[in-house]
């Protein structure tokens, strides 16, 4: 009988099997072989297997599995035995021996685990990344094998930035990326690849959780920041503050303060371009030089704006009247006051100094009422004067009057026209007209057209009256009655038919005496007689 014993090569997990058969009498050199089953199987790590030892020798009685692997018999028998290998964790090779006829056979398998990476992580980005500069990304990667197989993809939205085999414990992949404003939001992440496809497999991915970018970019230039030169106590005034070339503006913070008094705010942004407007109302304990401050922050740096300005109090023009409505003939007093350091001026009359008040009294009359006063107030502001004026009115109290210039006392107007009576009254408060008709207290209206007829003729007494008392004027009318017309036509009638009258008569006479051949005249008449003529005579001539 002959043995052959394998060659094992260890470590390195390469077992080649030479020979393995038994030589008996009678057997003519049959080689009897020891199955491992699985073969060379692949299967995540962690997990267990049922491996199978067996041969065809029927003199083989015992089969042992050697292996480091924790393991348990399952089930024996002639030529064979099953073991339950468990919690494998790495590459190994089992070896299934036993003997036949005296010779020692024996049987391996590689068994090659695979493990997904235990982290995948890309490493933080900065909270801002300026546009246009290098950004370094990096992705560690803990566990994965085999090793052989597992990539590293460093991803920028889907698109592939770089691809690197994962090399060390833990594995760092890095790539630097130029930024731009295009980059603002994306979405960075790291992603393994486990190519068991060729053990018959697939492809395992796994994946960081992803990362956002945010870019900024800012202008060189500060930000325009309009506000008042002057701002005066418990007064409100509004400050702007603006700037362009800011990316992205919407996520821009603005902050505008009066001093140590924030403002709120109000902002908007079109584009690139920020505006923030606020108002600004000074305190009385703010009295004095300030500043206006604008800052623009964004990805962590800011741009500042300030302008000086002055807090100032200024109280007045007061102008006053000692009685606003004053009965005609009293005294009235106008004074007009301001602040300290104010210099005031009444009708042009300027006070003794700064903070003193100035005044003036007059006795009230018709022609002061309706009349205007004016106070003018002045301060000095670091440098600056700033004035404000006020204007009062007075009214004076005056009884009622007629002009007599405007209202005729004596009037003639003719029956059936159209005429207007003009009488004016003046007074304070202003007077109620009225023209009564002596006797009947029949009114006309004043001031107004009306048609006149004789039953106006007559004495007229036209009075203003208010509560300042009463004023009467006698106004005539004399309303002229047209004259009759008949009379004259009856006499013209009377001397026409007479007229009429005589022809016909003398007519008469004068055909009667034709017949007689002469004509007799009047002996009062100068003229001569005269003497018919016969026909022939007449016809010689």
């Amino acid at each position: 009988m002959a043995t052959i014993v394998p060659s094992v090569s260890w470590p390195g997990a390469c077992w080649t099997l030479l020979v393995c058969c038994l030589l008996t009498p009678g057997a003519q050199g049959q080689e009897f072989l020891l199955r491992v089953e699985p073969q060379n199987p692949v299967f995540p790590a962690g997990g267990s297997l049922l491996v199978n030892c067996s041969t065809d020798c029927p003199s083989s009685k015992k089969i042992i599995l050697e292996t480091s692997l924790s393991k348990e018999l399952v089930d024996n028998g002639t030529g064979w035995a099953a073991f339950q290998l468990s919690n494998v964790t790495g590459n190994s090779r089992i070896l299934c021996s036993g003997y036949c006829n005296g010779s020692q056979i024996t049987g391996f398998s590689d068994i090659t685990v695979y493990s997904l990476p235990e982290r995948v992580e890309l490493a933080p980005l900065p909270p801002w990344q300026p546009v246009g500069q290098n950004l370094i990304l990096r992705c560690q990667v803990e566990g994965g094998s085999p090793r052989t197989s597992l990539t590293v993809v460093l991803l920028r939205r889907e698109e592939e930035l770089t691809r690197q085999p994962a090399v060390g414990e833990p594995a760092e992949v890095n790539t630097t990326v130029l930024t731009s404003r295009e980059d603002h939001g994306a979405y960075f992440s790291c992603r393994t690849e486990l190519d068991m496809k060729p053990q018959g497999l697939e492809l395992f991915r796994n994946t960081s959780a992803p990362r956002q970018l945010r870019t900024f970019a800012l202008p060189v230039t500060p930000p325009r920041l309009v506000a008042p030169r002057f701002l005066e106590v418990e007064k409100s005034w509004p400050v702007n503050c603006t700037l362009d070339g800011l990316f992205p503006a919407s996520e821009a913070q603005v902050y505008l303060a009066l001093g140590d008094q924030m403002l709120n705010a109000t902002v908007m942004n079109h584009g690139d371009m920020l505006t923030a407007t606020a108002t600004a109302t000074a305190r009385a304990d703010q009295e004095g030089a300030r500043e206006i401050v604008c800052n623009v922050i964004l990805g962590g740096e800011r741009l500042e704006a300030r302008e000086n300005l002055t807090v100032f109090s200024f109280l007045g023009p007061i102008l006053n009247l000692s009685e606003p409505s004053a009965p005609e003939g009293s005294t009235v007093t106008v004074s007009c006051m301001a602040g300290a350091r104010v210099q005031v001026t009444l009708d042009g009359v300027p006070a003794a100094a700064p903070g003193q008040p100035a005044q003036l009294q007059l006795n009230a009359t018709e022609s002061d009422d309706g009349r205007n006063f004016f106070c003018s107030a002045t301060l000095e502001v670091d440098g600056e004067f700033l004035c404000r004026n006020s204007s009062v009115q007075l009214r004076v109290l005056y009884g009622p009057k007629i002009d007599r210039a405007t209202c005729p006392q004596h009037l003639k107007w003719k029956d059936k026209t159209r005429h207007v009576l003009q009488c004016q009254a003046r007074g304070n408060p202003y007077p109620q007209l009225r023209c009564l008709k002596e006797g009947s207290n029949r009114e006309v209206p004043v001031g107004i057209p009306f048609f006149v007829n004789v039953t106006h003729n007559g004495t007229y007494q036209c009075q203003a009256s208010s509560s300042q008392g009463k004023y009467t004027l006698v106004v005539v009318m004399d309303i002229e009655a047209p004259k009759s017309h008949f009379v004259p036509v009856f006499l013209a009638v009377l001397v026409i038919l007479g007229v009429v009258t005589v022809v016909v008569a003398l007519m008469y006479v004068f055909r009667e005496h034709k017949r007689s051949g002469r004509y007799h005249v009047r002996q009062e008449s100068t003229s001569l007689p005269l003497t018919s003529m016969q026909p022939t005579e007449a016809m010689g001539e």
